[in-house]
This record gives C-alpha cells, sequence and structure tokens, in this order.
C-alpha cells in the first residue's frame, strides 16, 4: 500500500559524506531516528538520506549534529539540484580515488613482484630489504589508507564500528607487527608489510571500480537532464530574439524552437507545426504531431519545421525536472528487502571483531605461533567487510529505476518496485485508462415536455466546469450543435455519480441514472437497458425532480488494450474492471477484452472496498486508473498506477506512473521489477555466501589477508557489476 509523509511532516533530501559500508547507513539511522520527530532512511548507494521532520520535534540543526557525532557529514540538498549535486560529488571523489589508488599501485608494485617470485618457488623472497619495504609500505599505510584509519576513528568515536574499523585493525597489526620485527632486527620472524600494503591498494581498487559503477547506475536521469537546453531563444514583444539562459526564463517567455533542438521549456505551440521525438520522456519513439495548441516538453526534440511555444513550465516546474526529482527520491528509498540486510549489518561488524579476537587466541592456544594467529586474524578482519551486503539492494534499486525512466515508467520508490513484483491483481478503471478518455455525445433523447436543445443545454450548463471526460464531451458538443449553456448556480459534484445545482431556483441533475435514483427521481428503465445494450454510457438529467431527458456517449477502446491485457494473462496477473459506468458500457468492454470480472455501477469508495476485499484474500493488488475518482482506489491497492494524462490527484496518488498512455508499460513495470528483485536476491545471496564461506576459510587458516583483501575488493565489484545488467534490460514484448 502506498506510504506517503504526512501532510504536517517536511520531507527533504540530505546528501552524506563518508559513509563504506551498510554499518555506516545502519548507524546514521539509529542515531538520527532517536530523535522525537525525527525519521530518516539512508541510502549507501545514492549517498543520501531521506529525512521527515514532524512539527514539534527535533529540527534540522539537531539532525545534523547527530549525524556529525556518529562521524560523518551531511548538509541539504535541493531536490531540483540533487542528481547534479550528486553527480559533481562522485566526479571530485573518482579523481581522488584515481590519483591515490595509482600512487599506491605504484609503492605496492614491488611487493606484487615479489610475492610472484615466492609463489614461483623462488627463494629470492628477500631481494627488497626491509628498510626499502619499511620505505614502500609506510605512505601506503599512513596516506593511500589514511581513508580507512580517519573512518575507523570516527566511527568508534560515534559508538559503532563498520568496514573501516576491520580494514584499518587488520592492516594496522600487520604494518605494526612488521616495524616491530624490522626495527628490533629479528630476523627469525617473518614479516607482512607486503599483506598490508596490497590489502589496502585491493581494497581502494574496489572502492575506485565501485564508484565508477555506481556513477553509471545513477546516469539514466542524468542523461535526460544534459538533453535539456542551457539556453532558449526567446522572441521579444517587437519581435527581436535573445539568446536566454534557460535559468532565467519565466513562464509566458515565447520560445523559438527550430528543427533539430531540443525544446527548453514545457509549454503549448503557438505557432508552427512539427513532429517531436519524446522517446525521452516517455519511452515511445515514433514522433507525435504538433500544431498550435498541442503541449511540447522540455528535453524533446523537435524534428522538423520551427514552432513558437509559449513556456508554462520552466527551470524546477518542468515535467524533465519533476521526473528527476521522483526517479532521484525513488533511487534514494529503500526496499522492504533491505531491512534483513540493515539488521544484518548492525551487528555484523561488531561480531566479526569478536571472531577476530577468538582466532587470534586460538591459534595462539594451539600452535603457539603469535605470527600465525595474529596473520588469521588479520585475514578475518579483512574478509569480512560488509560492503557487498550493503550495496546489494540500492544500487539494483538505483539502475532498476532509472532503466524504468528510460522506458517511460515513473517509480516513485523502491517499496513499490517491491510490491510490483509479487502483484497478482491488476484492477482497472474504463473511461480514461481502458478506453481514450475521449468519449464523444453520439445521442440525444429528450422526455415529454422538453426539446433535445433543452436536456443538451442544462446537462453542458451542469458539467461546464468539469475535468471529467465525460462532461468535457457534453460540453464540447453543445458548443458545437451551437446549443447555450444554461445557467446554474450553487453547483456540488458528487465524484464518480454526477452534479447537483440549482436553475431558475429548481433543483437539477446531471449523472448516472443510478445517481437519479439515490435522489428520488425516476428514469425510463426500458430506454435506458436499450441504450446500455449498445454499450454506450448514458448521463440521465433532471429538473425539479423529474427526468427532463438523456444524452448518450461512447469512448473508443485504446489500441494498447487487448494486447496488455493478453500480456498481464501471460505473467500470471489477473485483470479486472472496476467502472462506475453503466453495466452494459463495461460489460461491452469486458466482452472486447475478454476480462472475466467486470463490475459497472461502482462508486469511488465502492471500488476501494473491492481492492481491500480482495487484499484480504492475500492477493496483491495493483489498480490502474487516470481521474479524481480513482483516488480511493489508487490509495488503498498495494501498487497504484496513474496515466501520465491522467488528473493530477492520480499522479500524486501513484506509486507508478506511466510516462505514455500504452496501457503495455504496466505489464513493463511488473516485468521490470521481477527483473530487479531477481537481482536483489542474486545480490543478497553473493553477498550472505561471500561471507558465510570467507570466514570460515580465514579462521581455519586457509586464507591469507592479501587474498583475503582482494576477494573483499572483488565481492563489491561484483554486486554492483550485477546490478549493472539491469540497463540492458529489455521487455519481453515490443514495447
Amino acid at each position: 500500500m502506498n506510504a506517503r509523509t504526512p501532510q504536517d511532516a517536511a520531507a527533504l533530501t540530505l546528501a552524506i559524506e563518508g559513509m563504506t559500508c551498510a554499518a555506516c547507513a545502519s548507524r546514521i539511522e539509529r542515531v538520527v531516528n532517536k530523535l522525537e520527530g525525527v525519521h530518516i532512511d539512508v541510502n549507501l548507494a545514492a549517498e543520501s538520506g531521506r529525512l521527515t521532520l514532524t512539527p514539534g520535534g527535533a529540527d534540522l540543526g539537531a539532525v545534523l549534529d547527530r549525524v556529525r557525532m556518529a562521524g560523518f557529514q551531511a548538509h541539504p540538498a535541493r531536490a531540483d539540484t540533487a542528481l547534479q549535486e550528486r553527480r559533481e560529488q562522485t566526479e571530485r571523489e573518482l579523481r581522488v580515488e584515481r590519483i591515490e589508488f595509482g600512487l599506491g599501485a605504484i609503492l605496492a608494485a614491488p611487493f606484487l613482484v615479489q610475492m610472484a617470485l615466492m609463489t614461483a618457488g623462488s627463494h629470492h623472497h628477500d631481494w627488497l630489504p626491509l628498510w626499502l619495504q619499511w620505505l614502500l609500505a609506510t605512505p601506503v599505510q599512513l596516506w593511500v589508507g589514511r581513508r580507512f584509519h580517519l573512518g575507523a576513528f570516527r566511527s568508534l568515536r560515534g559508538g559503532s564500528a563498520n568496514m573501516d574499523v576491520l580494514v584499518s585493525l587488520g592492516t594496522t597489526v600487520a604494518y605494526s607487527f612488521s616495524t616491530v620485527v624490522w626495527l628490533t632486527g629479528r630476523t627469525d620472524l617473518p614479516v607482512y608489510f607486503e599483506a598490508a600494503a596490497m590489502v589496502i591498494v585491493l581494497v581502494r581498487l574496489g572502492k575506485l571500480l565501485e564508484r565508477q559503477a555506481r556513477q553509471k547506475a545513477s546516469s539514466a536521469v542524468e542523461q535526460l537532464l544534459r538533453l535539456q537546453p542551457r539556453t532558449a531563444r526567446v522572441q521579444r514583444p517587437d519581435g527581436a530574439l535573445e539568446d536566454v539562459d534557460i535559468a532565467h526564463l519565466v513562464p509566458g517567455d515565447l520560445v523559438v524552437v527550430r528543427d533539430h533542438e531540443f525544446v527548453p521549456v514545457d509549454g503549448e505551440v503557438v505557432e508552427g507545426r512539427s513532429f517531436v521525438t519524446e522517446s525521452m520522456l516517455t519511452g515511445e519513439s515514433i514522433p507525435v504531431p504538433k500544431s498550435p495548441g498541442e503541449r511540447v516538453f522540455a528535453a524533446t526534440r523537435n524534428e522538423d519545421g520551427t514552432l513558437l511555444v509559449r513556456a508554462s513550465g520552466v527551470g524546477a516546474q518542468t515535467r524533465l525536472a519533476r521526473i528527476a526529482r521522483m526517479v532521484a527520491d525513488a533511487q534514494g528509498s529503500k526496499a522492504p528487502i533491505q531491512h534483513l540486510a540493515d539488521r544484518v549489518s548492525a551487528v555484523f561488524v561488531p561480531t566479526v571483531v569478536g571472531i577476530a579476537a577468538l582466532t587470534f587466541l586460538g591459534w595462539w592456544w594451539v600452535s603457539g605461533d603469535t605470527v600465525t594467529a595474529m596473520v588469521n586474524a588479520v585475514a578475518v578482519l579483512v574478509i569480512a567487510c560488509p560492503c557487498a551486503l550493503g550495496l546489494a539492494t540500492p544500487v539494483a534499486v538505483m539502475v532498476g529505476t532509472g532503466r524504468a525512466a528510460q522506458l517511460g515508467v515513473l517509480v516513485r520508490n523502491a517499496s513499490a518496485l517491491e510490491h510490483a513484483e509479487k502483484m497478482n491483481v491488476l484492477v482497472f478503471d474504463k473511461t480514461g485508462t481502458l478506453t481514450e478518455g475521449r468519449p464523444a455525445v453520439v445521442g440525444v433523447l429528450a422526455g415529454a415536455g422538453a426539446t433535445e436543445a433543452d436536456v443538451l443545454s442544462l446537462a453542458a450548463g451542469l458539467e461546464r466546469g468539469a475535468q471529467h471526460p465525460v462532461a468535457r464531451a457534453i460540453v464540447a458538443h453543445a458548443a458545437a450543435v451551437g446549443v447555450p449553456l444554461a445557467s446554474v448556480s450553487e453547483v456540488r459534484a458528487v465524484p464518480g455519480a454526477g452534479v447537483t445545482a440549482l436553475a431558475d431556483g429548481k433543483s437539477v441533475f446531471a449523472g448516472s441514472p443510478a445517481f437519479l435514483r439515490e435522489n428520488g427521481v425516476a428514469v425510463d428503465t426500458a430506454m435506458l437497458d436499450a441504450l446500455e445494450r449498445d454499450g454506450a454510457t448514458v448521463v440521465a438529467i433532471a429538473r425539479n425532480g423529474q427526468t427532463l431527458g438523456y444524452v448518450s456517449l461512447q469512448d473508443e477502446l485504446r489500441s494498447s488494450a487487448p494486447a496488455a491485457v493478453r500480456w498481464l494473462e501471460a505473467l500470471g496477473v489477473k485483470p479486472m474492471l472496476l467502472s462506475g459506468d453503466n453495466a452494459g458500457a463495461v460489460a461491452g468492454i469486458a466482452r472486447t477484452l475478454a476480462i472475466g470480472d467486470a463490475r459497472g455501477r461502482q462508486h469511488p469508495e465502492d471500488k476501494a472496498r473491492v481492492i481491500q476485499e480482495l487484499r484480504a484474500t492475500g492477493s496483491v493488488v495493483g489498480m490502474a486508473g487516470d481521474g479524481v475518482n480513482d483516488a480511493p482506489a489508487l490509495a488503498v491497492a498495494d501498487v497504484s498506477i496513474a496515466l501520465g494524462s491522467g488528473s493530477e490527484i492520480a499522479v500524486e496518488t501513484a506509486d507508478i506512473t506511466l510516462g505514455r498512455d500504452d496501457l503495455g508499460a504496466c505489464a513493463v513495470a511488473i516485468e521490470l521489477s521481477r527483473a530487479t528483485m531477481r537481482k536483489i536476491r542474486q545480490n543478497l545471496f553473493f553477498a550472505f555466501v561471500y561471507n558465510v564461506a570467507g570466514i570460515p576459510l580465514a579462521v581455519i587458516g586457509y586464507l591469507d589477508p592479501v587474498v583475503a583483501g582482494g576477494a573483499m575488493a572483488l565481492s563489491s565489484v561484483c554486486v554492483v557489476t550485477n546490478a549493472l545488467l539491469l540497463r540492458r534490460w529489455r521487455p519481453s514484448r515490443p514495447y
């Protein structure tokens, strides 16, 4: 079911610096969530936190203080610049990683040669003098490895232990022991300068590769943002053209977009005709014709001809910016399955330190060899770093939601992604969802003592100002045939049912026949049955308690609906139809689409009740709708899906928004959620198995610290690389 921030709570995104593993994220959540009226979800992969502040509770300053006390740095990230900030920070950190890894690799290269000679059976294992080994290992330990030592210090000061503690403790023990052996001249004891240096270099290599992969994981929406031009060509009142930075545009500006240019703003075409490619927003590759009165969106490409566009959305108010914010929020959210990893990581590092201590004591007691005991304890510390565990879920969520955005499917949060995988029932609204939502009036029937013009005039007067497709169709038809709109007052809309008002001091009604019956108005059942058998939607009109007449409308089925329904059935998802329309119209659509369970005359509360009943039986229910009357059902569904062209409240309520009105996108969302969850489970399995297998091998002495460091670095890279495979994911059917 949808999770929403309470209306009286403030939500913002924090950029968090200094996290290295899942234990870091868990530590921040633990200390911050102890504050009254505060809740934070930390995402290691996105290096951010979703913070909710409730009035009367702790303020932002207290939260930032807690984060600093825990050993990290945080600052608010503006919603419209969060992606850009993250990209810039990642690029800076990548430069530092490359420089420091490069230096470490150069200094550690001689150790690698010595290790290769030893592996080949050469007796020249002392070809590097101890003083030179110390000289090479010291800058690696103290400078290249300083991030681990500083991270360990901050973590321990904050009362927790993270990956840095394991790496710092293990390498410091090996380096310090070797330094003491060299300084005291104990030539009978081995040294482990190469182990300390190579572990740090290998872990830094893993961090470098991991950061590069994470940069790719978050690149989907950043690629979209780069499509938006930095400047716009504005036409001034005197006709002069001026290039203006998009940051200085205001609604109402007239923007000239030439052929093969990207549109810089959201707006309405004022002059010109062209075709515009909207695939970057909707996933639809076929260019869309545009003419005066049509809407265009920022970052779409004008293919042919020049358009003059009146800007309505600029900067952070464009559809592109809203998509970027939505995807950033989704990538920063936490899937329920992540809580398992969080619980494990919260106790993982202290447990590993305990195992390492027992390993040292056990080997020392059994063998009496302090050096062997120390080496095996170091191997335990290094192999157990929980990097892969912390990255398993968030990186897959980042890549999955980014890929969804490229396909025109906007996922609000990771929870929706997880629930969509389990969906086995998808409930559709009819008008505007399964149908085009552009019904046309096909007939007006007048009762005794009235004319068709009387019926149409009153119906159009009552429906004036309403946004429902049926209302717009009635008003448009009245204008087309030249019938004036009746003057009404005290208009009251009943969502999903009809409208009441006063006209010349008399009560008037327009709505479904059932709505009129509920208000004590008799309707002609025989006439209604005849109209509804033809699949028409009927709006009944009444005045002063008497039926005045009927307006019948018909809507065209979406071309994508039949294939989408078959696709859903192939995925094991049962399609269902709930509509406020009459039973005849609903039955006609259901027969065409072969939907077995279809119910008409469903009020908004009826739809919500049916969905709750389905959920009570154990079904995971999705709801796809587009109108105000769908909002209650969308709110109670496990997964709510709104068409992007639908009402604002439907889009705001929904977990998933379809960028284009192709119902196949519902199946795409389900398939992609299943693919993402498979990746998450694969990653979690790999991370758990890696530690479960690696720690015992280190305990019994079968794992050298250098090999452990390489394996630990490789595990993180494997998890991120596995998630990156989602970037190449394709739906099973053409879309």
